[in-house]
């Protein structure tokens, strides 16, 4: 990356959003107090999780759904007031223009890659797009295409698959149309008609149907349903509760939680093979005082009750480890306890005493 390139990064990447939701994660970016995003990144929902840079993760409601555009608008009073917007480009866009794309590829934060534009209007069904090489990925979705002077010239949508480098951004001027017609309503709870791309208020949406052409809504049953975990989910998700954790914020995936007790991070994840397992990372392991760390593990390991000591390359875990179908609301509640309890004791006591180093994170993770 050349200085002008790594200026530019630096100059935007705080008006670049991380977008979770239980079906998957994409990018966005701040531009007239909103959050401008794909509406296949959404997935159909009216609140999803958005972080930044320097924002932990809160609750972004989507107020815009698009699909035939695929676009989303996401309000956040907390991101609107401590970022400053990106500027939507006005400047026609030329085949092998420079253009840079920021996101978040397969939850790879804030990674930035350089290409050319390879044909600036690619009609693809009914909608133009700006084609490019700059290599994207799934995470990419919703974020940024920048020109050199740091200016949106368009949404990163899609790519095809197995190509070489193949992406494609709507551009500038389709985002600008959308929202002019948004803004010009002067409302909120708004989807567009895919069939007569109408704009149209939830309100007036009866049994899912477009009131003006009578089309199936897909996204309206969507947004009306919302995200409704079943089973095992839904009853970790019932215990997290219990133990006043905030799914909604510590959901980062239909079967992966993340949340801090303190200072300590707990990662819950449920496999498809049946096993839940619920850890804290507490410390590496230090350079001295190996063997008196390893005989306290131990030590503690043939006492303790439902939890366990581990060691993974160089890291402490504690763990509480289940099958689903031994998993109960009494039983899981006790043993989460247990553990959001013990691991920010172990953590210091760990690191006061036998000088372990603290543990390893993703800063944006």
């Amino acid at each position: 990356m050349n200085s002008a390139t790594q200026k530019m990064v630096e100059q935007t990447i705080e008006s670049i959003v991380q977008i979770t939701n239980p079906y998957g994660s994409g990018s966005g970016f701040l531009i007239d107090g909103l959050i401008i995003t794909n509406s296949h990144v959404v997935s159909g929902l009216k609140e999803v999780l958005i972080s930044t840079k320097t924002l932990p993760k809160t609750i972004g409601t989507v107020i815009y759904d698009d699909p035939a555009f695929d676009l989303a608008f996401i309000r956040s009073p907390i991101l609107i007031e401590h970022k400053n917007p990106l500027i939507l480009s006005s400047q026609s866009v030329q085949d092998g223009d420079n253009v840079i794309a920021i996101g978040h590829p397969y939850g790879l934060n804030y990674s930035t890659t350089e290409g050319i534009v390879s044909k600036a209007t690619r009609l693809q069904g009914e909608v133009e797009y700006i084609q490019f090489d700059a290599a994207i990925n799934p995470g990419n979705s919703g974020g940024p295409l920048l020109n050199e002077s740091a200016e949106v010239i368009g949404v990163n949508t899609f790519i095809i698959q197995n190509s070489n480098n193949l992406g494609f951004a709507l551009p500038a001027y389709t985002l600008k149309e959308a929202l002019d017609q948004f803004n010009a309503l002067k409302t909120e709870d708004v989807i567009r008609c895919g069939s007569c791309k109408n704009l149209i208020h939830e309100t007036s949406i009866k049994n899912d149907y477009c009131p003006k052409c009578g089309t199936k809504l897909e996204v309206a049953k969507r947004r009306r349903e919302g995200y409704k975990p079943s089973g095992v989910v839904a009853l970790i998700e019932k215990i997290l509760k219990a133990l006043e954790i905030n799914v909604t914020l510590a959901r980062r995936s239909q079967r992966s939680w993340r949340f801090e007790i303190g200072k300590t991070r707990i990662d819950i994840n449920y496999y498809d093979n049946g096993i839940i397992i619920a850890d804290s990372a507490l410390c590496r392991i230090p350079q001295e005082n190996i063997e008196e760390l390893y005989d306290f593990l131990l030590s503690e390991n043939s006492v303790l009750e439902r939890l366990q000591f581990s060691i993974n390359e160089n890291t402490v875990y504690l763990s509480y480890i289940i099958v689903d179908s031994s998993l109960s609301e009494e039983y899981g509640t006790a043993a989460l306890r247990k553990l959001f309890d013990n691991a920010p004791r172990y953590q210091a006591l760990l690191l006061s005493q036998f000088k372990a180093l603290e543990p390893k994170f993703d800063e944006f993770e």
